[in-house]
């Protein structure tokens, strides 16, 4: 009988948890169809939390200083902050929905291309709840670098934050002409030796991508769904070519560093001459700070850079999903996203459309400070490429481990 008692209880509980969960998928439906107002009314007295890349001073300043205050004072919201990108949310997230955990420890991630399409292959993200939000007016949807994130439609499951392209880097005191092509980076690391690497990170994945399409023969050539047969092709061609020069890069090629802070401090002290990254290589802020050099340049690789947007979505299991609307709103209104476009602070290219501004934000937009030092989004815009499918990068990763790195 004891036994009997035992066994019922757990029955129980299991299906407790179970109508708990329904209950709560159910009660998260009405925020795709309800109005604004009531949406609002109920993100107020609460914490949400934020898992995010916390690699930046700068992004660190413009979240902590300017976005939590003011998520407080305006809504009563306390947003808390955790560290976390790609690899750790797919995980936390697989993790909670293998011990069923109906409410998470996260509401908000930053996330887009591979990760957003881990995340909607195991069921990770909530939504459509992009088109509920107020400030998407200001947003151009038909735009395809806001629609489509690494080949994928974005389907409203996340929403644009920030849009920049990806650029070469360079000190022009130490280098007056930089390759803008294979041939020309050849012929540069044998003139230049131990002053070119690649991270083994995002950042160093996305330079690869650019040479995969050199390969592929034009900027358009990686576009449409992952290709095995041409990605075998092309990544043989990829790995002798850096395998063949590698005795050339940084450290002999004997090693490789794993972030790109690591390449900031490499570049700063002189070891590189050449490195890269997103923002339009993440100039402005490195040189106010004193961290790169004042003969610190952008430029374009020549057979173009990729150009992608990065997002905001809400987790599928997140407790506070009203107030995760209520936070992603705010970061998409012309308030934050001017703050976040300083060229002094976050630096970061506006997602919003500033033809369906009002006229005086379009006027504060113009007028805003601009670049002194890193290369504009417009002036890299004839080299723009689209992400290609996540599969190359995740391919690529695999792949420049054992056939790099452990070669």
């Amino acid at each position: 009988m004891t036994l009997y008692k035992s066994l019922m209880i757990v029955l129980i509980g299991f299906v407790c948890i179970a109508c708990n969960g329904d209950a709560k998928k159910e009660d998260d439906e009405w925020l795709k169809k309800e109005p604004w107002e009531q949406i609002s009314k109920k993100a107020t007295g609460i914490t949400v939390n934020f898992m995010m890349w916390q690699g930046s001073p700068v992004v660190n300043d413009y979240i902590n200083n300017y976005v939590a205050p003011t998520i407080k004072r305006e809504y009563n919201i306390d947003l808390k902050i955790s560290g976390g990108q790609g690899p750790e949310i797919v995980q936390l997230v697989m993790g909670e929905k293998q011990a069923n955990v109906q409410n998470g420890q996260v509401d908000i991630v930053w996330i887009n291309g591979e990760t957003f399409f881990q995340l909607r292959k195991i069921k990770g993200l909530w939504g459509p709840f992009v088109e509920q939000l107020p400030n998407t007016q200001f947003i151009d949807f038909d735009n395809t670098y806001i629609n489509t994130d690494f080949q994928q439609p974005v389907d409203y499951m996340e929403c644009p934050w920030s849009i920049n392209q990806f650029a070469m880097v360079y000190n022009s005191a130490k280098v007056s002409s930089p390759p803008k092509n294979l041939r020309e980076l050849e012929a540069y690391v044998k003139k230049y030796p131990g002053t070119f690497t690649i991270s083994n990170d995002f950042t160093g994945m996305t330079m690869l991508k650019s040479f995969l399409a050199e390969l592929a023969g034009g900027p358009k050539a990686l576009d449409g769904p992952f290709d095995e047969e041409k990605y075998d092709i092309l990544s043989k061609q990829l790995w002798n070519f850096i395998n063949v020069n590698k005795a050339y890069f940084w450290k002999e090629g004997e090693t490789f560093p794993k972030e790109q802070s690591k390449m900031n401090q490499l570049f700063a002290n002189g070891e590189l001459y050449i490195v890269y990254g997103f923002n339009e290589g993440g100039i402005e802020d490195k040189v106010f700070s004193g961290l790169y050099p004042k003969s610190t340049k952008g430029y374009p690789w020549e057979n173009g850079t990729i150009r992608n947007t990065n997002y905001l979505g809400i987790l599928d299991n997140a407790p506070q999903k009203a107030g995760a609307m209520q936070v992603i709103n705010f970061l998409i209104s012309p308030e934050a996203q001017f703050e976040k476009a300083k060229a002094d602070g976050m630096d970061a290219n506006t997602v919003l459309d500033l033809s369906k501004l009002s006229e005086a934000w379009q006027k504060k937009f113009k007028n805003a400070p601009q670049r002194k030092y890193g290369i504009s989004m417009e002036k890299l815009k004839a080299h723009a490429m689209q992400e290609p499918a996540p599969e190359y990068m995740i391919r690529l990763y695999e792949d420049f481990r054992t056939k790099v790195i452990e070669k």
